[in-house]
């Protein structure tokens, strides 16, 4: 046993994995390279290439996509000559006004609200980021961010209403607009944004560098 005065020496940078708890060095790593855990193999970081660049330029993509799925048509069934099509806002205000107002207000928080937020969150830990204003507030957004990218269920949403128009498509003819096909792009899009964000920046990047 060692002395009572004596300290344990723990490896420089030490990481703890967040599988197994092995605390370890964390290596400088190569643009492109991942660290994994030497005793269980779980990643432990990466150092995307371009990681603040590629991962700004995804999200301002997924912006435009965000607007392009609000503003066309998200659906429309053909039956008998005639066509009917709707946005995501009017199949909320359908479903509210049609006394499903739970559901109208789940699809609006889960389709709408949150990842818009997500989204704005996102634009204000990157582009101080890309400036080289460091604050320590930023930290504070992206932990928004992680706590708001749970609850931004495009994805579950886009699965149900499929599953619905298939069950419609013996009734009438099912016709995806638009904006069907940006919400689609916009899920793969946000999630190589949150992959090719390197979350070290936030806490290696000096603080004292915001007056600058």
């Amino acid at each position: 046993m060692p002395a009572p005065d004596a300290h344990l020496t723990l490896p420089a940078n030490p990481v703890a994995c967040h599988e197994c708890d092995l605390l370890q060095s964390e290596p400088r790593l190569a643009p492109g390279d991942t660290a994994r855990c030497v005793r269980c193999g779980a990643v432990l970081a990466r150092n995307p290439p371009d990681s603040l660049d590629r991962s700004l330029a995804l999200t301002l993509t997924a912006t435009v996509l965000y607007v392009i799925a609000n503003i066309y048509p998200l659906v429309g069934l053909a039956m008998q000559g005639r066509q009917v099509e709707v946005t995501l806002i009017e199949a909320v205000q359908i479903l509210w006004r049609g006394g499903v107002e739970p559901v109208a207000a789940l699809v609006f928080i889960t389709a709408l609200l949150f990842p818009v937020l997500e989204l704005l969150m996102f634009l204000l830990v990157l582009i101080p980021l890309r400036l080289g204003r460091m604050s320590p507030r930023l930290a504070t957004f992206f932990r928004l961010v992680r706590s708001v990218q749970p609850w931004g269920m495009m994805e579950v949403f886009l699965l149900g209403m499929l599953v619905s128009l298939v069950k419609l498509s013996h009734l009438a003819t099912v016709l995806l607009g638009p904006a069907f096909w940006a919400t689609a792009c916009l899920i793969v899009v946000l999630t190589l944004a949150a992959r090719a964000f390197d979350t070290r920046l936030l806490w290696q990047t000096p603080v004292a560098e915001a007056g600058r």
